[in-house]
């Protein structure tokens, strides 16, 4: 096998050659490369950051949302050693400047104009920064530091006619133990972290993919990644191991487009995050709801019976002749269009990175399309465990992957080593000291336990544990799981930590709640005039009632409140990865959280 992930990108190559490997729908154009363009443009790149002074280990920043430039700087970057610093184009200027700063990048990649003018705002003051290349050529500005991505491959093309060989050589001349990323966590509390992956820890994660029978990928694959390459786990788990595959890549031109993007290529694998599972879940029962009620009865008897085989598929017993039957009806009155809304093709996609409902599993399931689970980090280079496709367990994050030891620490910790585990936080020797314990082991932060099966449950992050003033320890993650699985909340953030009961904060989805407001016949003239309204407000609640129903007493949501202002990554409510900043929503709702315990 290969030991480093420059030496996959020379080897596919050469299997492939004139065969599609990438491409990028821009303007709702398809853009595309070969293997041979991708690689002959990626050493373009490489060896023009060679001619700007960028030496093995030095940093480069890439600045920009998925699109066929990022993975040829990505693997061009990679292939004269340098370590590549992807940033998430959400990030304001400020954040921009303190990765830049802290990394040390020489050459910060940015995609466009609006991405431009944040490098611009400190450009002056990094001693470190060199360079700033823009992919959009018409949002150039006259700066003597910034170039367009054009001129940089002219560059590259003049260093490849004078060393044909020189991007090989250097390729060549990385180690497994060099390293090729620094990733920064998405920082839910204090500063980013930067956490450092090489070769191995890339190449360790590939390998036990590779591993897990039957295998997850086939050179016939086809993906339309969406997730931003900025994200460790669609590049490790999509680029990376996508690349070792040599599966075909054609990246969405944007979530937007993502639904027409997907009818259009018809995807075989697709990767997820758990919150796009549920949005496409909770669009399909607000569409039922406008539905007449037969059809709203057809509906239930199918999903009732798509929920049963399922079932039946993940326990590996024996499905019923007539139960069989049924499920042909339902399946062609229901499930097919959810399997068609993908592509048609797809086998499997991935909800990993945090808990997802069953029952969202299970309809997932029924439609042809394997759920797979899994759980990870940025410091373990993404999958640490996963499910598999003949071997799951809904509700589980699966089984450690093939050299990944994980123990649980008496507390309940997760506790990860193997060679997937990172090298430590950039710059940062006593954070990466305290990440480890005395046996070596990484400290993920979050508590879990394994079934008798093996398979591995996450329950909740250890800072996010509640204990309530009478003792109870409560995992909010549950609770919250519970709630979104109603339509109506947008998000659902449980509060609680010593006190008397639990509390929420919540996002209402205002597009279901003028869906229930017109059934009701509850008159208003904007959406957002519901939240306000008495009406409505006593429909919320009976929303709350009934799914305290499914919660033990000392679980149950006693008071809580709707926060206008939908968390976002703008607002500065979410990570990248759209996951809550608790601390954040807390600290700026306290006012709210503090009324609610006085009353």
């Amino acid at each position: 096998m290969e030991k480093t992930i420059n030496e996959v990108f020379k080897k596919r190559t050469k299997t492939y050659g004139d065969r599609l490997a990438v491409e990028k729908k821009r303007n709702g154009v398809w853009e595309s490369a070969t293997w041979n363009q991708y690689y002959d443009r990626a050493s373009a790149v490489g060896l023009a950051l060679y001619q700007l002074g960028v030496e093995k280990g030095d940093r480069i920043a890439i600045l920009s949302e998925n699109c066929l430039e990022w993975v040829y700087t990505d693997m061009g970057a990679l292939g004269i050693g340098a370590v590549v610093v992807p940033v998430y184009t959400t990030l304001v200027a400020e954040e921009v400047r303190y990765l830049a700063e802290n990394s040390g990048a020489k050459v910060l990649f940015v995609e466009n104009r609006e991405q431009l003018d944040k490098a611009m705002e400190f450009v002056d003051e990094l001693d470190s920064l060199a360079k700033i290349i823009c992919f959009d050529e018409a949002a150039l500005t006259g700066h003597d530091a910034v170039i367009s991505f054009s001129k940089l491959i002219k560059m590259g093309r003049e260093k490849q006619a004078e060393h044909p060989d020189l991007f090989s050589d250097l390729s060549d001349g990385v180690t497994p133990e060099d390293l090729a990323t620094i990733v920064y966590t998405s920082g839910t509390t204090g500063i980013p972290k930067g956490a450092m992956i090489t070769h191995k820890n890339i190449m360790a994660v590939i390998d036990a993919l590779d591993r897990i029978k039957p295998r997850f990928g086939y050179d016939s694959d086809q993906t339309v990644p969406f997730l931003p390459l900025s994200h460790v786990f669609e590049r490790v788990a999509g680029h990376f191991y996508g690349m070792y595959v040599g599966l075909t890549a054609s990246y969405a031109e944007s979530l937007d487009t993502f639904a027409q993007d997907v009818k259009e290529k018809r995807p075989t694998v697709v990767l997820a995050v758990p919150r796009v599972c549920e949005k496409v879940y909770q669009r399909i029962l607000s569409q039922v709801q406008e539905q007449p009620p037969w059809k709203q009865k057809i509906f239930n008897w199918g999903h009732a019976v798509g929920t049963e085989i399922s079932a039946l598929r993940e326990q590996k017993k024996p499905i019923p002749t007539f139960l069989s039957l049924k499920f042909k009806i339902a399946y062609k009155m229901i499930f097919k269009n959810l399997a068609d809304a993908l592509g048609g093709r797809v086998r499997w996609m991935t909800a990993s990175g945090a808990p997802t409902s069953r029952d969202i599993v299970l309809f997932f399931n029924a439609a042809g399309i394997t759920v797979i689970e899994g759980y990870g980090m940025t410091e373990t280079c993404a999958p640490a465990t996963m499910s598999i496709l003949d071997d799951y367990k809904i509700g589980t994050v699966g089984k450690p992957l093939p050299g990944v030891d994980v123990q649980i620490a008496e507390d309940g910790e997760i506790l990860v080593k193997g060679d997937n585990v990172f090298a430590g936080y950039w710059k940062m020797p006593e954070e990466t000291r305290n990440s480890f314990d005395q046996y070596g082991y990484f400290m993920s932060g979050d508590i879990g336990k394994f079934d008798e099966d093996g398979f591995l449950m996450v329950t909740d992050r250890k800072k996010d544990l509640i204990i309530t003033s009478g003792g109870k320890n409560v995992a909010p993650q549950k609770i919250e799981g519970v709630f979104k699985f109603d339509p109506l909340f947008a998000h659902f953030l449980v509060v609680g930590d010593r006190r008397k009961f639990l509390s929420a904060l919540v996002n209402i989805n205002l597009e279901q709640a003028e869906r229930i407001a017109q059934q009701e016949g509850i008159v208003y003239k904007e959406p957002m005039d519901l939240l306000d309204n008495k009406e409505f407000l006593a429909i919320i609640d009976e929303h709350v009632a009934e799914k305290n129903k499914q919660l033990a007493r000392y679980e149950t949501i006693k008071k809580y409140r709707i926060i206008k202002q939908e968390f976002s990554q703008e607002s500065g409510d979410l990570t990248p990865s759209l996951k809550m900043k608790k601390n954040v929503i807390f600290e700026k709702y306290n006012h709210l959280i503090e009324e609610m315990y006085a009353e």
